[in-house]
């Protein structure tokens, strides 16, 4: 241990940077209020991609975020079958259907077509619902 200088640190230090970089296991970076496409007054969507499915029924999957500063709130109704997925926060979901529930991070839950939620972001920070879309052939 007595060869255990600076030099060596830094070393070890930039080659700890490099692993977290190369194994994608950092935390994801905050967005940017203004990015994405604002839908209700603090709530911005940010789409992320689009791909074929083998899900029999489905032809494509795409991918979203829906972030909701502290406070804000959405209505919506699903425009397909969909995964959904709270990656930070805390939401309160009211579904049309009388459920409600409260999302934290690291839920999923499952929403079909045709359903309403109303849902609002009750935590201090900002709060993100991710929805994976399961859109028909």
């Amino acid at each position: 241990m007595d060869d255990f200088n600076r030099r060596a640190a830094l070393a070890l230090g930039v080659a700890a940077g490099s692993a977290v970089v190369m194994t994608g296991h950092a935390a994801a970076q905050p967005y940017w209020t203004v990015q994405g496409r604002e839908i209700a007054p603090g709530v911005r969507v940010v789409q992320h991609g689009k791909g074929e499915s083998m899900i029999p029924g489905y032809k494509s999957v795409s991918m979203r975020d829906l972030v909701y500063q502290p406070k804000a709130k959405s209505s919506i109704v699903q425009a397909n079958d969909c995964i959904c997925h709270c990656p930070e926060g805390e939401l309160r979901v009211k579904r049309s259907n009388g459920h409600e529930f409260t999302a934290r991070a690291g839920d999923v839950w499952a929403c079909h077509k045709g359903l309403g939620e109303d849902v609002e972001n009750t935590s201090a920070g900002v709060a993100v619902m991710r929805m994976i879309d399961l859109l028909p052939a």
